[in-house]
């Protein structure tokens, strides 16, 4: 218990501390985002917060975990490394997405082959019970890749990639403590209080973005807790910590980046274009064109996100696929209406006479 405290409050201190540093760093050797959209930024911000996200947990992750809790952390270390590098590399020159995919793909494989997290029952969904190891792993490998790259993409405007991790991150923390695996509950509370001290720096007016190191960094992390999340039932199944629908429940704490990257992706195939094309569907964008500010678009998302934990929570009995069913309905009614809400807004806009 000590241990899970201390990593904590080391997190959130080194990334506190190290956080100005950056950002002197990156304006003193001009790393910066220009300025596109001025509903975003208005000034050329610091791109490398992720680095400071990364120095607090990663520092406070060897530091804390009891030796003998360790005994595949060379791997995860070794993969979070990699996405690292890959974030990294990507925020001084732009790589091909292509390039981005077979890197993650390649920590992914560690994680999965070398580490053995993974997958290992489909839970009933589509009436599939036990997976053979190659399902297992083609099944963990794509999940894993698209909770990496969901990160990467709701990371678009101040304190939202941010504050969506704070919360899974703090509720898989505390569930991993109650369940015994010290390990994970150091892993995910050391990203939290490491995003806590990112968010004094994030929130607006932002003096830095995390940027790819530190979007597909979080996204690493968040994938390797939401497949033990899910594995650890098989363990507990009797537990009073454990729930019905673990699986459901796993993807109603990360239904917010999920349902939007798939919902863009989606839209961005229809339209010809690459699903890695850059555009303005995301939720956030949608309520930034409805009139909010970053802050009322981050805190109606959050109560979004807090209120698809409860309902999956509460109707956890029902079938795993029905509970996903339902919760990808909602959220596509809802985004729907805010859609209309965003042309009804132009269409009523006063036009400027030149």
């Amino acid at each position: 218990m000590i241990e899970i405290v201390c990593a904590f409050i080391n997190a959130f201190l080194l990334t506190f501390l190290v956080i100005p540093a950056i950002i002197k760093a990156s304006r003193t050797r001009g790393l910066l985002e220009e300025a596109v959209d001025h509903r975003i930024h208005t000034v050329p911000i610091p791109t490398f917060g992720g680095l400071g996200i990364f120095i607090g947990a990663f520092f406070s992750i060897l530091l804390w975990t009891p030796y003998h809790y360790s005994e595949n952390y060379q791997y995860i270390l070794s993969a979070l490394l990699i996405i690292l590098l890959i974030g990294a590399k990507d925020d001084l020159v732009p790589m091909a997405p292509y390039k981005k995919l077979l890197g993650e793909i390649f920590a992914c494989l560690l994680l999965i082959v070398m580490a053995d997290i993974r997958l290992t029952s489909m839970y009933g969904v589509f009436g599939i019970a036990d997976l053979s190891y190659i399902n297992s792993v083609l099944l963990t490998l794509f999940t894993m890749v698209v909770i990496i790259n969901a990160f990467n993409l709701i990371d678009g405007i101040n304190g939202l990639s941010g504050s969506v991790s704070t919360l899974v991150a703090g509720f898989f923390g505390v569930w991993f403590m109650l369940v015994g695996r010290i390990e994970l509950a150091i892993i995910s509370l050391s990203l939290a209080g490491s995003m806590i001290a990112f968010l004094k720096y994030n929130v607006t007016p932002a003096k830095i973005y995390m940027g790819d190191t530190g979007s597909l960094m979080t996204g690493a992390i968040m994938s390797i807790l939401a497949v033990s999340f899910i594995e650890q039932h098989n363990v507990i199944a009797h537990s009073v910590y454990a729930f019905a629908s673990a699986p459901a429940v796993a993807f109603s704490l990360l239904v917010l980046p999920l349902f939007d990257t798939l919902r863009v992706f989606a839209i961005r195939v229809l339209k010809g274009s690459s699903p890695f094309t850059p555009d303005r569907n995301h939720v956030h964008h949608l309520l930034l064109d409805a009139g909010m500010n970053h802050s009322q678009a981050v805190t109606v998302l959050l109560a979004f996100n807090v209120s698809a934990f409860l309902l999956v929570v509460n109707i956890q009995h029902f079938n795993t696929l029905l509970i996903i069913g339902v919760l990808v309905c909602i959220s596509f009614i809802l985004t729907l209406l805010l859609k209309r809400a965003t042309i009804a807004k132009k269409s009523f806009s006063p036009k400027v006479i030149q």
